[in-house]
């Protein structure tokens, strides 16, 4: 059982998010705005937070930005179909998911499961994948990132790209391969959606002063050759 953060002005559909969570085993709260949600998240905490987009007041494009200031909570948004440019943005901001007004309590259930899954993995055996290319280094037991002595924070979501790109360092991913690696097969979820978790993580590693990611133009990503730190 999670403790899943729901936020969304509208009641109804509060209603709806939290009926569906409840059936699959979750603990539920809820906010009504953007600044109800970040004063509950700070004195309360969540697993993962479904975050509304539109809302009145502090928008999720901002509650978002916000909850990253200082966590690495999943976060899934909620848009409607027409609302392509914000999901984009959304996902810039560190968003690792979306799920398309109207949609289907058995989807939302999927969906949530799948992000619960790849931020709280299973018990990691001994002898638990640690990969490393120069001076990065990906612990997938301890799930932290570092490249020489600095941590570099992952969602998630970016933690299973890397991850892909590492253990491959040499081949050229296709963005479909990427996908079907961080979110699962079958999931539908465009290029353009690897493509912001490819730039975040690129932003990510700026105070290293290194990018770990190639963009082989018309292909696909793959790691670059990375000098060891001094």
């Amino acid at each position: 059982m999670a403790h899943v953060l729901v936020v969304d002005d509208d009641d109804h559909l509060r209603e709806v998010v939290r009926f569906s969570l409840e059936s699959a085993g979750h603990r539920v709260s809820e906010a009504q705005d953007g600044r109800e949600a970040i004063r509950q998240f700070r004195s309360r905490g969540a697993d993962l937070v479904v975050l509304d987009i539109v809302m009145p007041e502090l928008d999720g494009l901002e509650v978002c930005r916000s909850l990253r200031g200082s966590s690495d909570v999943p976060v899934l948004f909620l848009s409607s179909r027409d609302e392509e440019v914000d999901r984009v943005l959304g996902l810039e901001m560190g968003g690792d998911d979306y799920v398309a007004k109207p949609f289907s309590p058995r989807e939302l259930q999927a969906r949530v499961k799948a992000m619960l899954r790849r931020s709280r993995p299973a018990e990691p055996p001994r002898d638990a994948e640690r990969l490393s290319h120069g001076s990065l280094v990906l612990d997938a037991a301890r799930h932290e990132c570092h490249f020489g002595d600095r941590e570099i924070p992952l969602t998630a979501t970016e933690f299973q790209v890397l991850r892909t790109l590492l253990r491959a360092p040499e081949r050229v991913f296709a963005r479909s391969e990427l996908v079907e690696q961080a979110y699962g097969y079958g999931h539908r979820i465009t290029e353009r959606t690897v493509d912001s978790h490819v730039r975040r993580i690129r932003r990510r590693f700026q105070a290293a002063g290194v990018d770990p990611i190639e963009t082989v133009y018309g292909v696909g990503y793959r790691c670059l050759r990375l000098p060891r730190s001094t």
